[in-house]
C-alpha cells in the first residue's frame, strides 16, 4: 500500500493541468477590471500588460516577462505584474526572486490572486521539491485565500487538493475533493482528484470510474495509464470481480433462504391438507395441487443444487486466494499454512468434480420369488392391484430383513409413461405372524404409491441425493469434511435444506397412501397392519442382535432367527408404545403412527370379504426359505467368529 500511495503522489508531479490556474480557463472578465485599473494609473502601460498576458498564455514566458519588467518599471506597486513576475520566476526556476515578487504583491494587496500564486511559488517550486515546512505554508496561504476568494476558488480548490495529498491530511483532501464535486462536476480536475482520493481511501473501483471519466473529459491517455498502472487498475479489477461475485453468492443465499422457507409452508399446508380432506376421495384438490407443488420445488431444489457447485467452486478458490492475498499484502507469507489452503482448495474442487461421476455401489435387495415358490402370495397382489385399479408388482424380492417397500426399475421415460418394471421387495422376517387381511391393506398402501404415481417422478431428487453423499464420502476420503472447509458446511446445509423438502414431500405422500389403503380395507387392517411392521421391525432387530452376539461369543452355529418365537420384554413393549405414540418431526419421511391412525379414523370400513390365514401359508415351501436366508446371514456372521469350542 505504501508503494502505490508513492506511485499516486508521484502522478501529482507531472499532471500538467495542476500548475496553478483556474478552472475553465482565465476569467476574462476579472481581467477586464485589472486593465480598466491600470488604465486609471497609466494608460500606456495596457498595451505591454495585455501582451505579457497573451505571451503567458502561449507558455511564450520570455516575451511574457520582459513586458511585465517595463510594466513595473514604470509602476512598481501594481501588484498584478508583479505575481504575474513572481510566476515565471517560478517556472524559470529562480524560486528566490519568485518569492519576493509574490510576497511584495501580497505586502501590496492581500488579494485572493496574489495569495494563491504565492502559495503556488511555495508549494510547487520549479527548481526542485519544496520541503513540507513550505507546503504547510502554502495550505495556509490557500485557507486564507479561499475566504477571500468569494466562490471564485477554483484554482484555490485545485492547489489546495493537490498540497493536501502530497502532506498526507487525507481529511482535507477528501473535504476539498468534496468541494470540487459539488461546485465543478464536470471538470477533469475534479474527477482526477476523486479519483486519487478513492485511490487513498482503498476505493478502488470508485478511483478507476472516476479516472476514466476524466478520460472522457480531455485527460491524456499517458496520465490516464500512469495512474491505472500504478496499481489502481489490477485492485479495481479485483474488488469489482469480489463485487459481482458477492451479488451472485447473494442472490444465491437468498435462493436457499427461499428454498428453507418453502420446504417450512408445504409442510404446514400438509398438514392442514390432510386433517381438512374428505375422507371419501383419495385426494382432495387442495392436496393434489400441493403434491404437484412438492413436485416442482424438489426438482427446482435438485436443480438448484448443480447450480450451486459452480459457485460453490469459486467460493473455495476465493477464500483461499483472498487469504494468501491478505498474507502477501501484510508482508508474511506462512508458507505451511499457505500450502495447505492452496491444496485444501484444489483437492476439494477435485472431489466435487469426481462426486459428480463417481457410481455408487450396490443393487436390487435380496433375491427374486419365483411364482412357483409363492403362488398364493402371487395372486394376492394381483388381487390387490386390481382392487386399487393399478397394473400389478412385476417382481417380488425376498429379503432376510423387515423389509416391506416398493419401487419401479427402468429409465425415466418409461417411468413416467408407466411402463417401469414395479418391484416389491418383501422381508421375510416381517412375515412372521403377519395376517393375510392385514398385510393386503399394507400392501395396498404400498399400490397407493403407484396409483399416485409417487415411484414415476423423482428421477432428479433421488440422483442429488445420491450425488451428495459421494461428495460427503470423498470428502471424508481427502480429510476435507472439516469446520474450516466451506464446500463442507454448503453439503450440511443443503442436505438440510434437501432433507427438509424431500421429506415432506414423502410424508405427504404416506398420508395419501394411507388413505386409499383404508379406503380399500378399513382403517382397522390398516392399522394393525402398520403395527405389526413396527413391532417385527423392533423385535427382530432386537432378537436377531442377541442371537448372533451371543453365538458369536460363543463360537456356535446361528439358530434359525425366523423359527424361534420373538421375545416379549418389558423394555420391547416400551420401546414399542413409544415408537407408536411419537410425534412427527420435520426430519421424519412418513407421520407418526398415531397421527396416520387419527388421519384415516374417519374412514368407514368397506363392505369386503375378509381373508383368514397368514402370509407364511401362501408359499411353497416356508423352511426352505427361511435356511436359504439363514445361510446367507450365517456367510456374514462367520468371518467374526472364532474357532469352535
Amino acid at each position: 500500500m505504501k508503494t502505490l500511495t508513492k506511485c499516486l503522489l508521484l502522478c501529482l508531479w507531472f499532471v500538467p493541468f495542476l500548475l496553478p490556474a483556474a478552472i475553465g480557463g482565465r476569467n476574462m472578465e476579472r481581467e477586464a477590471e485589472i486593465e480598466v485599473d491600470l488604465a486609471k494609473r497609466d494608460a500606456s502601460m495596457v498595451q505591454p500588460f495585455r501582451e505579457a498576458r497573451i505571451a503567458y498564455d502561449k507558455d511564450d514566458f520570455a516575451t511574457a516577462k520582459r513586458l511585465l519588467l517595463e510594466v513595473t518599471g514604470r509602476l512598481p506597486d501594481f501588484d498584478p505584474a508583479l505575481r504575474r513576475l513572481g510566476s515565471i520566476m517560478n517556472i524559470e526556476g529562480h524560486h528566490q526572486d519568485a518569492i519576493r515578487y509574490c510576497e511584495k504583491a501580497v505586502s501590496i494587496n492581500r488579494s485572493s490572486a496574489n495569495l494563491v500564486t504565492l502559495a503556488s511559488v511555495h508549494g510547487f517550486p520549479r527548481s526542485g521539491t519544496s520541503a513540507d515546512a513550505e507546503k504547510s505554508l502554502a495550505l495556509s496561504l490557500l485557507s486564507e485565500a479561499r475566504q477571500l476568494a468569494h466562490g471564485d476558488d477554483a484554482d484555490v480548490l485545485l492547489m489546495r487538493a493537490q498540497l493536501a495529498f502530497q502532506l498526507g491530511y487525507k481529511s482535507v483532501a477528501r473535504e476539498t475533493c468534496a468541494e470540487l464535486e459539488r461546485k465543478y462536476p464536470n471538470e477533469i480536475e475534479t474527477h482526477y482528484f476523486a479519483a486519487v482520493s478513492a485511490a487513498m481511501d482503498e476505493h478502488w473501483v470508485k478511483a478507476d470510474r472516476e479516472i476514466r471519466i476524466a478520460r472522457k473529459l480531455g485527460l491524456s491517455e499517458k496520465e490516464t495509464e500512469r495512474f491505472l498502472d500504478s496499481g489502481v487498475r489490477a485492485r479495481a479489477w479485483g474488488w469489482w470481480a469480489a463485487g459481482a461475485a458477492g451479488v451472485a453468492v447473494g442472490i444465491w443465499l437468498v435462493g436457499l433462504v427461499l428454498l428453507f422457507v418453502l420446504g417450512i409452508v408445504l409442510s404446514k399446508a400438509t398438514l392442514r391438507q390432510a386433517h381438512r380432506a374428505d375422507a371419501s376421495v383419495p385426494a382432495s384438490a387442495g392436496e393434489i395441487r400441493l403434491r404437484r407443488l412438492y413436485r416442482f420445488v424438489l426438482n427446482a431444489a435438485g436443480i438448484y443444487y448443480y447450480l450451486s457447485l459452480p459457485i460453490v467452486v469459486v467460493l473455495v478458490i476465493g477464500v483461499c486466494a483472498a487469504v494468501i492475498f491478505a498474507f502477501l499484502d501484510i508482508g508474511f507469507v506462512p508458507l505451511k499454512l499457505t500450502a495447505l489452503l492452496a491444496i485444501g482448495g484444489l483437492v476439494t474442487v477435485y472431489t466435487m468434480c469426481k462426486s459428480l461421476f463417481l457410481k455408487l455401489g450396490g443393487g436390487d435387495p435380496g433375491r427374486p420369488l419365483a411364482r412357483h415358490e409363492a403362488e398364493g402370495l402371487w395372486q394376492l397382489v394381483e388381487e390387490v392391484a386390481q382392487t386399487m385399479n393399478t397394473r400389478p408388482i412385476d417382481e417380488i424380492r425376498i429379503t432376510a430383513g423387515t423389509e416391506l417397500a416398493v419401487y419401479e426399475k427402468g429409465s425415466w421415460r418409461e417411468k413416467l409413461n408407466n411402463r417401469a418394471k414395479r418391484v416389491l421387495i418383501l422381508g421375510a422376517a416381517v412375515i412372521n405372524g403377519f395376517k393375510q387381511e392385514d398385510f393386503r391393506c399394507v400392501l395396498a398402501h404400498e399400490y397407493g404409491h403407484f396409483s399416485n404415481r409417487d415411484t414415476a417422478g423423482g428421477d432428479i431428487a433421488m440422483r442429488v441425493q445420491n450425488d451428495m453423499t459421494k461428495f460427503y464420502l470423498k470428502m471424508c476420503e481427502a480429510g476435507q469434511a472439516t469446520k474450516i472447509n466451506i464446500a463442507f458446511h454448503f453439503l450440511r446445509i443443503y442436505h438440510f435444506i434437501f432433507r427438509r423438502i424431500s421429506h415432506g414431500a414423502t410424508r405427504l405422500q404416506e398420508i395419501l397412501a394411507d388413505r386409499v389403503a383404508a379406503q380399500a380395507y378399513g382403517p382397522a387392517a390398516f392399522e394393525a397392519g402398520l403395527r405389526h411392521v413396527i413391532h417385527q421391525t423392533m423385535a427382530f432387530a432386537s432378537q436377531a442382535d442377541l442371537e448372533i452376539t451371543d453365538a458369536i461369543k460363543s463360537s456356535r452355529p446361528l439358530n434359525n432367527l425366523y423359527d424361534a418365537p420373538l421375545t416379549e420384554s418389558p423394555s420391547l413393549q416400551q420401546q414399542f408404545d413409544v415408537a407408536l405414540t411419537r410425534p412427527t418431526s420435520e426430519d421424519d419421511t412418513h407421520p407418526g403412527p398415531a397421527e396416520r391412525f387419527r388421519l384415516i379414523a374417519r374412514i368407514p370400513d368397506p363392505a369386503r370379504h375378509p381373508t383368514p390365514g397368514e402370509v407364511w401359508d401362501l408359499f411353497l415351501d416356508r423352511a426352505a426359505i427361511t435356511r436359504e436366508l439363514m445361510a446367507q446371514i450365517e456367510a456374514n456372521v462367520a468371518p467374526h467368529r472364532g474357532p469352535a469350542r
